[in-house]
């Protein structure tokens, strides 16, 4: 999700133009195939799903008509009696959970409130199943809420597939979040979540949640897409265009549009995804600019804003191409052949091969939001954690790699990008707002405690890392991570267990201390007596410990003492000393000198929660 969400927190919820650089295209995006016999599945396997989608919408009344054949196959060991969709705008109607959730949650979100309940018939969002067909024949199915429950007609086998054929109609809601249409900038559409979407299955069972408020999960396959709208809008969002010269609109030039009944057809194919969005509007611009080595980038924004705004959008596109390739180095190539910025939504977000933002934004604004959002392509798209149930895997992920790659890209000159981070953290600690970040993404007891968690400690859980395990490790742990999840449903012991694995200790206690808990850091500097230095644990939460010490005659040198559950430490050229066992609160060194201070940790990445007796003698 987007950046200025934290923002938002942290502040007030206390609470065809472009580049003449060329180069090739990336081919088509081509998953590593899930088999039992990899040693890096371990028995892994994943749901696969196959979309055929033809829209009709109408741009006067906001409806749209839709068929949908849909192929999904079984590849878990267990035989499926029924299937779930989400039908997740039916959560834009007054007394929808969403909408409950919403008035009645301690500090709700000021973008939506209570404006759910005031929506008309005429504003709602829905989608309405009329018909349903397994392999041909009827099938029995019922709408509960934002979830459809389709009891099969013929139990799917494993390994088996059936084919599912719907006819549905849908009206966008009144733009509230991240959907609907007219926001307040003036986009005509923007069309996330708008479809039946198979709910995921895994090892866990269906994963068929409510739509609340919060965040997705979905089934990778290949989606086939034609949407028949007015032909004066221009689309852009997830997949490749497969007509261009019957199109135009900024994807070909010198064409004459096919035009039927006064609408374009507009057909997409993405391939290996687990969503589909788009937006469309009659006055966007549409810029493109080719990364080098790279994707085309597309840019859609609205003819309306200022000079000054349009002048930003300009200045965005070549550094778009930089968070590109920063990502692509540091994580793992991009393996699709576009990527679309377009203005829409509420703020930002992230979706397949494109994000939805808000467009009447400085130039910083724009990049920063831009970094978060694509970068969200790497931490959830193609790392396709569950995000309602681990969050911070994909929030907190990104906010770590964004902040460093807006950094460099903004030449910013942080000495440590994620700072901001330990402070919120601090703070939410510090006011017992705190929660466990394995709670569900929809049930904290409050939205700023899911904020710190998903975004404050998951970022701080790489930060952390590189304070564990060390800067170099951690980058290592990034791209294996990478290479060894993409295109499937990573978990936090997959995290763990590759950072484990590139430097070989154990790990365990963090994940389960860091992201399981509310225990805290807390270490104390008891005293010091000549050469003899006296430290106590007084958190929870154990941590190995970086120590500087500086003589009295003037010298200084940096200590390490490792933790003895990890089994191991990190490359240090600091002097290693005897191992600290967590069941001891304290612990003494004798130093090589007579020592005139100390301080703990003087790089800032450990999330101690009280400073003031990290230091002696200063």
């Amino acid at each position: 999700m987007k950046k200025i969400f934290l923002t938002v927190f942290l502040s007030t919820l206390f609470l065809a133009c472009g580049s003449s650089k060329t180069g090739p295209k990336t081919p088509t995006a081509t998953p590593p195939k899930v088999i039992s016999s990899n040693p890096i599945n371990n028995g892994y396997w994943q749901q696969h799903v196959d979309y055929n989608m033809d829209i009709d919408m109408n741009v006067n009344n906001y409806q749209y008509k839709g068929k949908q054949k849909l192929v999904y196959t079984n590849n878990s060991p267990d035989v499926l009696e029924k299937v779930y969709y989400h039908l997740y705008f039916n959560a834009f109607q007054p007394g929808s959970e969403m909408d409950i959730r919403s008035r009645t949650i301690k500090d709700p979100d000021s973008r939506v409130g209570d404006r759910i309940s005031k929506l008309t018939p005429s504003e709602i969002g829905y989608i309405k199943v009329a018909s349903l067909q397994q392999d041909g024949g009827k099938v029995q199915h019922k709408t509960i809420g934002t979830i459809l429950e389709v009891v099969l007609n013929k139990p799917l086998q494993p390994g088996a597939s059936t084919t599912l054929e719907m006819i549905f109609d849908g009206q966008v809601p009144k733009q509230i979040r991240r959907s609907g249409r007219n926001n307040k900038e003036g986009v005509a559409l923007s069309m996330t979540q708008w479809y039946p979407k198979l709910a995921e299955y895994d090892i866990e069972g269906w994963h068929a949640d409510a739509y609340i408020a919060r965040e997705f999960h979905g089934v990778w396959g290949d989606f086939d897409v034609t949407i028949h709208i007015d032909k004066d809008y221009t689309l852009g969002g997830s997949g490749y265009l497969q007509n261009p010269q019957e199109i135009g609109h900024g994807y070909a030039k010198n064409t004459t549009p096919k035009v039927q009944n006064g609408k374009l057809a507009w057909h997409f194919v993405a391939p290996n995804v687990h969503d589909f969005t788009w937006a469309a509007d009659a006055n966007y611009i549409h810029d493109t600019y080719q990364v080098k080595n790279g994707p085309i980038l597309h840019f859609l924004y609205k003819d309306n804003l200022t000079s000054e705004e349009k002048q930003s959008w300009k200045k965005l596109q070549p550094k778009t191409a930089d968070l590109m390739n920063y990502y692509s180095e540091h994580i793992g190539t991009y393996p699709y052949k576009q990527y679309s910025v377009i203005q829409g939504g509420d703020g930002g977000m992230e979706y397949a091969m494109c994000t939805l933002i808000t467009g009447k934004r400085s130039f910083g604004s724009l990049v920063g939001v831009t970094a978060h959002e694509m970068a969200h392509t790497w931490f959830q798209f193609l790392l396709a954690t569950n995000e309602s149930k681990h969050p911070w895997m994909d929030e907190g992920f990104t906010t770590y790699i964004s902040s460093i790659a807006e950094n460099i890209v903004l030449n910013e000159g942080k000495d440590n990008p994620i700072e901001g981070l330990y402070n919120y953290y601090y703070g939410v600690v510090g006011q017992g707002l705190e929660e466990s970040m394995s709670t569900h993404a929809d049930r904290f007891n409050t939205n700023r405690a899911y904020s710190m968690a998903s975004y404050g400690k998951g970022c701080l859980f790489l930060g952390q890392l590189e304070y564990i395990i060390g800067k170099e490790n951690t980058a290592k742990t990034l791209k294996k991570y990478f290479t060894d999840f993409r295109f499937k449903h990573p978990t936090p012991n997959d995290i763990k267990r590759t950072a484990e694995k590139v430097l070989g200790v154990q790990l365990g206690w963090y994940l389960n201390e860091w992201t399981q808990t509310t225990h805290t850091i807390d270490y104390a500097i008891k005293n010091v007596e000549g050469k003899q230095i006296n430290l106590e644990r007084i958190g929870t939460m154990p941590m190995p410990i970086d120590l500087t010490v500086t003589y009295t005659d003037g010298t200084s040198e940096n200590y390490y003492i490792p933790l003895r559950m990890m089994l191991g430490q990190k490359p240090t050229t600091a002097t290693v000393v005897e191992a600290w066992a967590w069941a001891n609160p304290a612990y003494q060194f004798t130093a090589n000198k007579v020592v005139k201070s100390v301080e703990i940790d003087t790089s800032g990445l450990l999330a101690d929660i009280d400073k003031t007796n990290n230091t002696f003698g200063k």
